[in-house]
């Protein structure tokens, strides 16, 4: 019979960390306590939040915990694989990085030491729009509430950074609005 892992992620860490989801005000402190408080629950190696680039059809890093800078730097990362969690939007588990053909950069993983990897999608309704990686130097095991309830946490995400663009937007659209000359804004030219 196999080793059912023990839940690491309770109601109290996942009420902390949603209410911390929808009442920070700051994005970037947002993304680093995330991927932080993964690593520290779930004692591994490392988290990152990726998110897709639909131009480029690349991913790129907004915030990562426990992973060296070089690793982070080792190259782009290409969306062009129908199995990954981008693209399934279901959550990806590869246990061995050294020996599949999802990876596109196993030597730099070993380097780092990197030996198995999750991939959370990060939703926006029935979009995928990013990706939370957890890596650790041994294979994943995660409980099945525990991945479900990253899951949740990954669509509440999901709600934020789009929230977020559209704020931003919305900011630059009124910035510009606030350049124009006030006879432009009042509706008359002479």
């Amino acid at each position: 019979m196999p080793h059912q892992p023990k839940r690491k992620f309770y109601l109290k860490q996942f009420k902390a960390i949603s209410n911390a989801i929808s009442t920070y005000d700051d994005f970037n402190l947002l993304l680093s306590h995330l991927v932080e408080g993964i690593c520290r629950a779930f004692k591994v190696k490392g988290a990152s939040i990726l998110l897709l680039d639909q131009i480029e059809q690349q991913l790129f890093h907004v915030s990562s915990y426990g992973i060296s800078d070089e690793y982070l730097s080792k190259g782009p990362v290409f969306v062009d694989d129908k199995y990954c969690s981008l693209g399934t939007g279901k959550v990806e588990v590869i246990n061995d990085i050294q020996h599949d053909d999802r990876i596109q950069y196993p030597d730099a993983a070993k380097k780092e030491g990197i030996v198995s990897m999750m991939g959370i999608p990060i939703k926006y309704r029935s979009w995928v729009i990013g990706v939370i990686r957890i890596y650790d130097g041994e294979k994943l095991n995660f409980h099945e509430s525990d991945v479900d309830s990253l899951c949740v946490l990954g669509n509440q995400l999901g709600l934020v950074i789009e929230n977020n663009g559209f704020k931003n937007f919305v900011d630059h659209v009124n910035m510009a609005f606030e350049q124009l000359p006030p006879r432009i804004v009042r509706g008359y030219c002479r």
